[in-house]
């Protein structure tokens, strides 16, 4: 698969980015650091609690829980809904890892003639294509001359709620 020095100006999933200077437009690497956050061990009930829950706190890093290869994992936000079935949404930040070897069935950023898109990576009898989450958005197979380099594989999806 050929591949190609990429600057990265887009972290987009159906569109490129109009305006590369925004801050979130360019792949973010980790800091390397732990981030604690504290977790209780119990599951969430829709009705009332117990109070003995209240003390049962204990942390966890999601440094530790999400990331394998910290030097080699970026923060890419999202642009566009074609990864929507797939639980990835307009605005997500998702960590991706570029030192996992890619494969089949896998959600990717590859970059396509230095755009990066966000799409499943479907590779079979030598054939290779990107597949939308989303039935509104046609695959993307790459032509003949076209520039395809798998960047990394999303790992996770982080989701802001607004309140």
């Amino acid at each position: 698969m050929p591949q190609q020095t990429i600057n990265p100006a887009h972290t987009d999933c159906d569109r490129p980015l109009l305006d590369p200077s925004l801050s979130d437009s360019y792949p973010t690497p980790l800091p390397i650091l732990t981030w604690p956050v504290g977790v209780i061990d119990a599951s969430v009930r829709a009705g009332f609690p117990s109070p003995a829950e209240d003390h049962m706190v204990k942390r966890i890093d999601l440094m530790e829980q999400l990331i394998q290869h910290p030097q080699a994992t970026f923060l890419l936000r999202i642009r566009g809904e074609s990864m929507r079935d797939a639980g990835i949404f307009d605005g997500d930040v998702v960590l991706v890892d570029r030192a996992i070897t890619p494969g089949h069935g896998q959600v990717v950023v590859a970059v396509i003639d230095g755009e990066f898109v966000c799409k499943t990576l479907y590779q079979r009898a030598g054939r290779i294509k990107l597949k939308a989450a989303n039935v509104t958005f046609a695959d993307i197979v790459p032509k003949e001359g076209q520039t395809l380099e798998i960047w990394g594989v999303v790992i996770a999806a982080i989701k802001q709620f607004r309140t």
